[in-house]
């Protein structure tokens, strides 16, 4: 039994602390990541995220704990687990000189393939993603969706078992982010781990079975995303104020209670639990006079409501 769970889990950290100089960066880190799911690592800049990911990649060494990836332990059988991940970061490593087929190949050859067996590899990873009529031509002709595409497809010649994504869609315009979307979406459906950290919520909230929220070294919370969403509210009532004076009284007087804010637009949001007997009670609490809010809007609390809450940003 015991062999059994242990082989339920991809990724298992257990107290993983890393400092550089004085800063600490994590801090006793816990965490488990079920085999063939996608697991979002959220957090603000300077949480750990991306020194999670390097250490998980055997790319460098914690201070203390220890960490198994792929049921290999990261520090005593390192070779183990580079041949069992992918690593794709933020900047597509490509060849730029080489056309996608080719960089496929290449990366093929040095897996250990044939000639003939790259061939056939590289064919079939252009299918799978998409790109088999962009093949021959130069990846510097490639497009941004184009080239992150072609470097997971690049990082999956040697059918790993864990594919770390560091953040896969920055700086992609919205097509290409779906895109990529549905590209990870495959991937799980291969029965590959897929360990990712993204600054998109909406992205983890789209493809996660689990996240955590990363903050100061430590996981602050861990849960499906709908989960997550409940420690916050059920429910967020966002009103359009009727002019930037209304806008910044009200935020002035909401003070901890504002959940959501988008000054350009003059919204404010708070929590309710979507009944209309407290919207309306809201509604009256906050514009007794019908003057200051021109109209509202109800939503599903989204992880962006849970992470503001959670990391105090």
């Amino acid at each position: 039994m015991y062999q059994s769970a242990e082989a339920s889990w991809a990724i298992e950290t257990h107290g993983l602390s890393k400092a550089y100089g004085s800063v600490r960066v994590l801090d006793g880190l816990d965490l488990r990541v079920r085999r063939g799911s996608v697991f979002a690592l959220l957090g603000p800049n300077g949480a750990g995220k991306t020194t999670t990911v390097r250490i998980l990649a055997t790319l460098t060494g914690a201070d203390a704990g220890r960490a198994t990836v792929a049921g290999h332990d990261v520090v005593a059988a390192r070779s183990r687990v580079r041949r069992a991940i992918s690593l794709t970061g933020q900047y597509a490593a490509l060849d730029e000189e080489q056309t996608g087929r080719e960089n496929l190949r290449m990366m093929a050859r040095l897996r250990g393939h044939s000639r003939a067996a790259a061939r056939r590899r590289a064919a079939e990873l252009l299918a799978r993603f998409a790109l088999a009529e962009a093949g021959d031509r130069r990846v510097s002709a490639y497009s941004g969706g184009m080239r992150r595409r072609l470097d997971i497809a690049a990082g999956l010649v040697g059918d790993p078992e864990v594919v770390f994504l560091d953040e896969p869609t920055t700086g992609l315009d919205p097509r290409s982010r779906r895109t990529m979307w549905e590209t990870v979406g495959s991937l799980t459906q291969a029965g590959v781990t897929v360990f990712l950290t993204t600054q998109y919520l909406e992205e983890a909230d789209q493809l996660a079975d689990q996240v955590a929220v990363l903050d100061d070294g430590r996981v602050i919370a861990q849960g499906t995303p709908e989960e997550l969403k409940k420690t916050v509210t059920a429910q967020r009532l966002d009103l359009t104020m009727a002019g930037q004076q209304a806008y910044t009284e009200l935020a002035g007087r909401l003070g901890g209670r504002v959940l959501h804010r988008v000054p350009e637009e003059l919204v404010l949001g708070v929590a309710t639990d979507g009944s209309a007997a407290r919207i309306r009670a809201l509604l009256d609490e906050l514009d007794p006079g019908r003057e200051h809010i021109a109209r509202f809007a109800l939503h599903s609390a989204t992880l962006d409501d849970v992470f503001l809450e959670l990391t105090h940003e």
